[in-house]
């Protein structure tokens, strides 16, 4: 199903089978992603790779500390010649939208992508608009600066169904890299896959059969970060906010699309567990204490999925 899509992939990403698995299961279950590395790792490559193996629209927003909202949504235009207003359509237009560098935009231009991303929809100058299906957004991030960035607030944050983090290559996959881009041109990659197929893929995976018992065990996992003490876990003086009920819809959904491409109609714990890390690790707000100690939000789910009982 999606084994063509990643194929296409791997001729230009060298390595990081696992954040490629991940984007595409985010794809299928229809969210969207939140990349973070140091520069160089690829990521603003592995999106651009991922939208030119599908056929979809794609439009790249660079964004940078002068961006203003209407460069991502649109404006209205006045036309002198005929003395009328007419709409110019933003970047934000297009199925894939790749938000590069999000943290170097202000607030106010970051906070442009919140109705579009939650509502499928914009509003300008008092019109709403709807967006094109399928509509995927894909931000990237650098966590090592702080210079010239603003911290995405939680509330934007909380709107990507999966946070990825991008590791450095091993010594073999950078030689395999130097092989490909200093030695010749590099393969292109080639769409495999249409949007009707996505739309369809996207609508089997929502039909996957989630058991009474799977669901309570993915709510109780979301609420053992906001009452650890009730699952015996000492980590209360290390939360300052647990996740939040997107925060469940993204354990059930990101499940469901990891069920599908393994070819099952109903999801496991198993399933659970594979995509809790991706699912929580941007939801959970570490005390000052914490932070200062070094606790990492992927240590406090590793310690929630061994606290949780397993149906």
């Amino acid at each position: 199903m999606l084994l063509p899509v990643k194929e296409e992939m791997q001729k230009a990403i060298v390595g990081q089978d696992g954040t490629v698995s991940d984007l595409l299961l985010a794809l299928v279950a229809g969210g969207n992603v939140l990349l973070e590395g140091v520069p160089g790792l690829a990521k603003t490559l592995i999106v651009r790779t991922l939208a030119s193996c599908i056929d979809c629209s794609f439009a790249r927003i660079q964004f940078t500390p002068d961006l203003l909202p209407s460069d991502i949504t649109g404006t209205t235009v006045y036309n002198q010649r005929e003395g009328s207003f007419s709409l110019v359509k933003g970047p934000v237009f297009h199925n894939i939208i790749l938000a590069d560098e999000i943290n170097r935009a202000p607030p106010k231009v970051q906070s442009a992508l919140l109705e579009a991303m939650q509502e499928r929809q914009v509003t300008i100058q008092g019109e709403t608009l709807r967006l094109p299906d399928p509509f995927f957004v894909l931000a990237t991030q650098n966590p090592i600066e702080s210079e010239g960035t603003y911290p995405l607030p939680e509330a934007q944050v909380d709107r990507f169904l999966f946070k990825l983090g991008i590791a450095y290559p091993t010594v073999a996959d950078e030689v395999e890299i130097l092989d490909r881009y200093t030695a010749g041109v590099p393969a292109s990659p080639e769409c495999v896959l249409s949007a009707a197929d996505l739309a369809r893929i996207q609508a089997a995976a929502r039909a996957v059969h989630a058991d009474a018992a799977v669901r309570e065990y993915a709510a109780r996992i979301v609420d053992a970060t906001r009452r650890p003490a009730d699952y015996g876990l000492g980590l209360a003086a290390s939360i300052a906010w647990g996740a939040s009920p997107r925060a469940t819809l993204s354990l059930v959904l990101g499940a469901k699309a990891r069920a599908l491409v393994a070819g099952r109609g109903y999801i496991v714990p198993d399933d659970i567990k594979k995509v809790a890390h991706n699912a929580l690790r941007h939801r959970i707000l570490l005390t000052y204490a914490a932070d200062a100690a070094g606790v990492s939000t992927d240590g406090i789910v590793d310690a929630v999925l061994g606290s949780v009982e397993v149906p």
